[in-house]
C-alpha cells in the first residue's frame, strides 16, 4: 500500500505543480512560481519512493503521467473553461487504457 500512497502524492503534486505553472504567469507571479517548484519537487521524490519501493518505473511513469494528463484535462474541463472534442476523449481513454493494460501484463508476470 505505501508505494501506491507515494505514487498517488507524486500525482496530486504534479497536478498542483502544473495547475500553479498556468497560474505563474511566466514566472512573474511569485506564490504560484513559488507552489510549483515545490510541487515538482514533492512530484519527483514521491515517485523515487515509489519506485524504490519495488514498484516497475514503466508502470510508474505510465500511471503517473496518464492519470495527471487525465487530472488536468478534468479540471480544465471543469474549473478553467477548456473544452474537450471527443477525439480528445478518445485518446484520454486509450491511455488510461494502455495504463490499465501495463499493470495488467505486470501481474501476470509474477504468478
Amino acid at each position: 500500500m505505501p508505494v501506491w500512497f507515494w505514487l498517488a502524492g507524486a500525482i496530486v503534486s504534479e497536478v498542483v505543480a502544473t495547475l500553479s505553472l498556468r497560474a505563474s504567469a511566466g514566472f512573474t507571479r511569485l506564490v504560484p512560481t513559488v507552489i510549483l517548484v515545490v510541487c515538482y519537487g514533492f512530484a519527483f521524490y514521491g515517485l523515487s519512493q515509489a519506485l524504490k519501493l519495488g514498484m516497475n518505473v514503466s508502470v510508474a511513469y505510465a500511471v503517473w503521467s496518464a492519470v495527471g494528463v487525465a487530472l488536468i484535462a478534468i479540471i480544465g474541463v471543469l474549473f478553467l473553461h477548456e473544452s474537450l472534442s471527443p477525439l480528445q476523449i478518445g485518446g484520454l481513454l486509450l491511455i488510461i487504457a494502455g495504463v490499465v493494460a501495463l499493470e495488467l501484463g505486470r501481474s501476470g508476470t509474477h504468478a
